[in-house]
């Protein structure tokens, strides 16, 4: 088995067991309405960044179904999302917040740009891992907002 396909399993299986240990029964349906919002800003931003040719994924699941990452876009960065929102550090200070954006986000461009480096299932064609931080970031604050508006909190 290829490196790459390790990475895609080993990601799913370590973000499964994330969610289940760190969302509660109580807090399943915030944690559903973040994941598909999450889903849905992730998935339309990865479609338009590679049909613009900005990012490549060479090698991915269902190859012939979409030229994005299924496991990053529609997976992995929702469920990262859920956490996120999960324990965000509500009523703290605005550089405590930032401070909790700043981490998840550069965490995730990290990984991404070791990826980049080392593997075959991204690559950089006009991106950087500075564009990486600035959508992760991006999406991290419209889906907060959007967890905000719609639960009221």
């Amino acid at each position: 088995m290829s490196k790459e396909k390790v990475i895609e399993i080993s990601s799913w299986v370590l973000l499964v067991i994330l969610l289940l240990v760190f969302v509660p029964f109580s807090r399943i349906r915030e944690a559903l309405v973040v994941f598909f919002v999450k889903q849905t800003i992730t998935w339309y931003f990865g479609v338009l960044v590679v049909q613009y040719g900005l990012i490549e994924y060479p090698l991915r699941f269902f190859p012939k179904a979409t030229n994005t990452s299924f496991t990053f876009e529609f997976f992995i960065y929702p469920a990262i999302c859920v956490l996120f929102n999960l324990y965000y550090p509500f009523g703290t200070s605005y550089l405590w917040q930032f401070a909790y954006y700043a981490v998840y986000t550069s965490a995730i461009t990290a990984f991404e740009v070791v990826l980049e480096k080392h593997t075959n299932l991204i690559t950089y064609i006009r991106w950087s891992w500075f564009w990486t931080w600035v959508t992760i970031l991006l999406t991290f604050i419209m889906s907060n907002w959007f967890y905000r508006w719609f639960f009221n909190l």
